[in-house]
């Protein structure tokens, strides 16, 4: 067993070491001016990472509590939702919305690719108040057209609600140019700062339905948000987890450093390469694309060989110091995946396809060792 970790999950993610520092700061006041000062900075500086002029706020709470206040905030129980669903956090925004609203659900397989005219088929049905989607869907790897779904719920009239949590930072997203409405993000995925914060933006439609709603939810009632980062110094309305807050603006600073079209790029190639270790090795992802749906550059979901568990890979893995993920739900032992997202280097990823393809030799999978290592260093350092 290996001293050191390697996490490659589809989050949380390994840590820089700068940001586990941050969160050793003494702690400060949260209502005072040096909390102000990092609420801003962190607010200023998402904007630019989902690419929007939209209002932003910071939520304590997992990307799972932005998921609920994007449509507590929205549905009077009377209002009709369709959410659109192929993967298990489309399936969480369908358990949510079900809290909250009537429910119209397009569902598809998990892992298959959306159709745009099945979406529009919905549309045409008149009524729907909001629209949601999953952008990257971590239980599948799969990429969704939140452009095209964007546009089409804007020319019916429906709000559009985008989960970016594990996209926003590692695949390309223009939160405005996409028409989105209201985009949620998770702090543990592509910014790799410790999971417990989340993001939301509002645009300006999003804002005439909330401020008109009956129900809005206690906690994470966006008008009392909007009120708090309004007063000088900026703050929250409920006590904020301080050290998260630390931990997420040097992170912020780090992804900075690189560059934001720098970071979608380094996640780009480092999921080229484990894919093209995949196809040498024999094995086929997961996802089943269309000509509007894309791989995801943050996690690569890959099918079991025949007669090898899920649990074998895994486990063996872990003897090796890597930490990946199984299929999640409906998709236990039949994918496995593997995560780009966190403090990672090229070395890393040579190092998990090294590992496994010993792994699966170790198993009696026909490979040739040696050969995927040199088609993913074509791509890393070539």
């Amino acid at each position: 067993m290996y001293d050191k970790q390697t996490i490659m999950l589809p989050g949380p993610v390994t840590i820089h070491p700068r940001v586990l520092s941050a969160m050793s700061k003494p702690m400060i006041n949260h209502r005072g001016e040096e909390f102000g000062q990092i609420y801003d900075y962190c607010v200023k500086n998402l904007r630019d990472i989902f690419r929007t002029k939209n209002d932003l706020f910071l939520l304590t709470g997992s990307g799972t509590c932005a998921m609920e206040a994007s449509l507590g905030n929205l549905l009077n129980s009377e209002d009709k939702i369709l959410v659109i669903i192929n993967g298990k956090f489309g399936e969480r925004f369908k358990e949510i919305g079900e809290r909250y609203g009537e429910l119209v659900s397009l569902e598809y397989e998990w892992g298959r690719s959306i159709d745009l005219e099945d979406v529009k088929a919905k549309l045409d049905e008149g009524d729907v108040k909001a629209v949601t989607l999953v952008h990257n869907e971590t239980s599948a790897g799969i990429i969704n057209p939140a452009p095209e779904i964007g546009k089409l719920a804007k020319e019916k009239g429906a709000l559009f609600i985008m989960d970016g949590v594990s996209s926003i930072g590692g695949n390309d997203v223009y939160a405005d140019d996409w028409d989105v409405d209201i985009a949620v993000f998770g702090s543990q995925k592509c910014l790799a700062a410790p999971p417990g914060l989340s993001a939301i933006s509002i645009g300006k439609r999003a804002w005439e339905v909330i401020e008109e709603c009956k129900d809005r939810p206690y906690y994470t009632d966006l008008l009392k948000y909007r009120d708090s980062a309004s007063k000088k110094p900026p703050q929250t309305p409920y006590t904020p987890a301080v050290s998260l807050f630390f931990a997420l603006e040097e992170a912020i600073k780090i992804f900075l450093e690189e560059g934001i079209e720098e970071n979608i790029e380094r996640h780009r190639k480092y999921s080229d390469a484990i894919r093209a270790a995949i196809t040498e090795m024999g094995l086929t992802m997961f996802p089943q694309l269309n000509g509007y749906s894309h791989y995801s550059n943050t996690v690569n979901a890959i099918n079991l060989p025949k007669g090898i568990k899920e649990a074998e890979v895994k486990n063996k893995l872990r003897e090796k110091g890597i930490i990946i993920s199984g299929g999640q739900g409906r998709l236990k032992d039949k994918i496995f995946r593997i995560g780009t997202m966190g403090y990672l280097s090229p070395e890393d990823m040579v190092n998990v396809i090294s590992a496994l393809e010993l792994v699966l030799k170790d198993l009696k999978y026909d490979i040739n060792v040696g050969r995927a290592v040199e088609k993913a260093n074509d791509i890393l350092f070539g």
